[in-house]
């Protein structure tokens, strides 16, 4: 065979492959998808939530907390520090209520991301757990309830090198919890060349005063986290997969796929 066939023939075959990688890719990121609207009824608008509305928790008797204002790379964003609003399901009038910051606490970097609740079961004191990410930093920050003043105390930051890249949170403990990390990279631009590539690299991270560890890997940006009521089962969204991830909690606080 000559040198212009043998070209040819590699030629072809990188072009079959490059054509198969950016369809997959193109696949994963849904650029064929439509998305309809959904008109559901009973449904309303919640006022002063318009700018980063990232997540909501509830607590058993319908009290819902919400995070608003994240910035994020890429994202319309306000001018407006980041929030934290209760709303109380059960009114029918659904009324957000702003929660007051403590005055020790840096409100204008504040940048709320994921959010989860613990409830104390010896005295019932409500914990929240927020996702913050001063200057696009990573820490988390523990707050308590105060339910009178519809206000939070600060009582805690949290930094870590694994915590590096934290998308969400769920509780499990007063100080302790497990997060997902969606970029492997820190760096802006190897953040979006790993995202633009499918790397299988993001992770579901455990912190608690006396350990920090990784605890599962291999996920297509590792997003929302969760927990089954009765804290067998770790949940997982794992986006450009399209899928959810089911773990189950160990007593060593690893965790085991299931499905």
């Amino acid at each position: 065979m000559g040198k212009v066939a043998i070209i040819s023939v590699a030629i072809a075959a990188l072009s079959v492959l490059l054509g198969e990688r950016v369809l997959n890719i193109s696949k994963r990121h849904l650029v064929f998808r439509e998305v309809a609207n959904k008109h559901l009824p009973n449904c309303v608008t919640l006022k002063n939530i318009e700018h980063g509305s990232e997540d909501i928790t509830i607590l058993g008797h319908g009290l819902a907390f919400i995070s608003t204002g994240l910035k994020f790379p890429g994202l319309p964003t306000s001018d407006v520090p980041g929030r934290i609003y209760t709303l109380d399901l059960k009114d029918p009038h659904l009324k957000p209520v702003e929660l007051r910051m403590p005055r020790n606490f840096d409100l204008e970097s504040f940048n709320p991301h994921g959010i989860s609740v613990y409830t104390d079961p010896s005295d019932n004191t409500v914990y929240l757990f927020v996702v913050n990410h001063p200057q696009f930093k990573s820490q988390i920050e523990i707050f308590k309830y105060v339910k009178d003043g519809a206000s939070l105390v600060h009582l805690k930051t949290i930094k870590h090198e694994l915590l590096h890249s934290v998308n969400d949170i769920v509780a499990v403990g007063t100080e302790s919890f497990y997060a997902t990390n969606d970029h492997y990279f820190s760096n802006e631009h190897l953040k979006t060349l790993e995202i633009l590539l499918l790397m299988p690299w993001t992770n579901v991270v455990y912190y608690s005063p006396n350990e920090v560890k990784v605890v599962s890997e291999g996920y297509h940006f590792a997003n929302g986290i969760n927990m089954s009521p009765d804290q067998r089962y770790i949940y997982v969204a794992n986006i450009f997969n399209h899928s959810v991830n089911v773990l189950e909690k160990k007593e060593d606080n690893t965790l085991t796929p299931v499905k």
